[in-house]
Formats: C-alpha cells, sequence, structure tokens
C-alpha cells in the first residue's frame, strides 16, 4: 500500500514542475531582451548593455509614469484596506448566510470579466466628471483590490477565537478598543497580505485605465501598452524587468510574513 503513494506523487511532482516551467519560462526572457544592444526588441547580438535601464531612470516620461503607478497603488491599496478589514470583520460578526452572501457581493469586481467592469465604470465616471482624473483611477483600484482583502481577513479570522473579544469587553474594552488592540493585531498577517495582492493589482492594471484615464492620468502599464503600439522600445522589456522583479519581492515578503505567523501559531 505504501508503494502506491510512492508512485503516484513522482510523475504528479513532475506536472507539477513542468506547469511551473511552462508559467515561469516565457517571462525569463524578458531579461536577456532587456539587456540587448540594439534599438528594437531582439535578443543581444554581440554584446550586453545596461543602456535601456539607464534610459528607464533617466527618461522624464517613465519616471512620471513610475510616480504615478506608485502614488496611484498606494492611495487604492489604502483604502482596499480599510474598506476590506472592515468588511470582513463585519461579515464575520453577523450570522454566516448574511455574511457570506456579503462577501460574495464583495467578489463580484474580480469575478465579472475586467473589461465589463471597466467599460460600466467609464459610463459611470462620465456622469461623475472622474475621467481621467487620480479620484477616478484611485476609487476604481480600490474597489477592485477590496475582495483581495476581503479574502485574506476573513481567512485569518476563521482562525481567530471569539473569547478574546469576549474577554476584551468582559474586561471594559470599547468596541474601537476591542478592534484595535485585540482582533486587528491577531488578522494582522491577513491584513499584510491582502495590502500586498490589493498593492501588485493596482501596479499591473491596465484595462481599466485604458477605459477611464486619457492624458492626464499615465501609469506604467499603460505607458507600456502605448509604447507597443507605437514603437517596439526595448525600454519596455527594462520595464518588465522591474515589474517582475517587484512583484516577485512582494509575493516573497507574503510567504515570509505567513510563515512567521505560523510559527507563532499556537
Amino acid at each position: 500500500m505504501s508503494e502506491i503513494p510512492i508512485g503516484i506523487s513522482r510523475p504528479v511532482r513532475w506536472s507539477a514542475w513542468a506547469v511551473v516551467a511552462f508559467l515561469v519560462l516565457p517571462v525569463t526572457v524578458v531579461i536577456p531582451i532587456s539587456l540587448t544592444d540594439h534599438r528594437y526588441l531582439s535578443l543581444p547580438s554581440e554584446r550586453l548593455s545596461l543602456e535601456h535601464f539607464r534610459n528607464l531612470f533617466t527618461s522624464a516620461e517613465w519616471l512620471s509614469s513610475i510616480g504615478q503607478s506608485f502614488v496611484i497603488a498606494i492611495v487604492s491599496t489604502a483604502i482596499a484596506l480599510a474598506a476590506g478589514t472592515l468588511c470582513a470583520i463585519g461579515c464575520w460578526r453577523v450570522d454566516p448566510r448574511l455574511g457570506n452572501a456579503v462577501r460574495v457581493l464583495m467578489l463580484l469586481p474580480i469575478m465579472i470579466p475586467t473589461i465589463i467592469y471597466a467599460l460600466g465604470l467609464y459610463r459611470f465616471w462620465i456622469d461623475l466628471r472622474l475621467l481621467d482624473t487620480y479620484t477616478g483611477v484611485i476609487v476604481a483600484h480600490a474597489v477592485t483590490a477590496i475582495p483581495y482583502v476581503v479574502i485574506t481577513v476573513s481567512t485569518s479570522l476563521a482562525g481567530f477565537d471569539p473569547r478574546l473579544e469576549q474577554a476584551a469587553r468582559s474586561l471594559g474594552a470599547t468596541i474601537p478598543q476591542t478592534l484595535r488592540r485585540v482582533i486587528v493585531p491577531s488578522v494582522l498577517p491577513g491584513i499584510l497580505s491582502g495590502g500586498i495582492f490589493a498593492f501588485v493589482h493596482s501596479w499591473d492594471e491596465l484595462v481599466v485605465v485604458l477605459f477611464i484615464a486619457s492624458r492626464a492620468v499615465f501609469t506604467l502599464p499603460r505607458r507600456m501598452w502605448d509604447g507597443i503600439n507605437e514603437h517596439l522600445d526595448p525600454t519596455m522589456a527594462a520595464v518588465a524587468v522591474v515589474l517582475v522583479v517587484v512583484s516577485t519581492g512582494l509575493l516573497l515578503l507574503d510567504l515570509k510574513v505567513r510563515a512567521a505567523r505560523q510559527k507563532v501559531a499556537p
């Protein structure tokens, strides 16, 4: 009986690594392309060059887009963290059926196709005069980032002992004090994970920006999109490498936070 799991686990393991390679290897192609010595997208022919990274960090246009994407991601993540955490805690406290219904409702922005959401948002933003504004993009990114926070915080609350809240209330703590000193510290890893996913989502988002932004708001993915349509500048490959490094670093940070949480948990 013990030989069957071993025989099964080997092909499963190889299949898993094949899937990982299929997903990761195409991404690694941008690394040598970003070091090309040509002025168009191609692999290096004679030498490796850092010219396109230098252009990325010295160009006013690229730096402006990086700054805009960073500010939008930070503000939208803060809004998503506040709203998503409170929503998850509220769903945890109410009747389970009502809480599940609210969670499903909060997941709608990532359940429906992005282009449908962006099209509806475009029509709605016209009436509110939020097209091509930082406020419009930030709110749009915050709404689509809230589901990630709700999921991660709800997962953390599933392992939270409600007797801790009852003990705090019995000792005279108010609801805000209980929330700030008991509940939030207990689910902090889930909040941090949700914040990381929300930031990465806003940092990489393109479809919504294409619909509701024009020239006043020019995020990094938008500039890459225009670059692909207008001219194949290898600087885009350098940008792609930076995005991959930032996203990978944030995901590794999330794994580290979860690992630390598991060590602390009884």
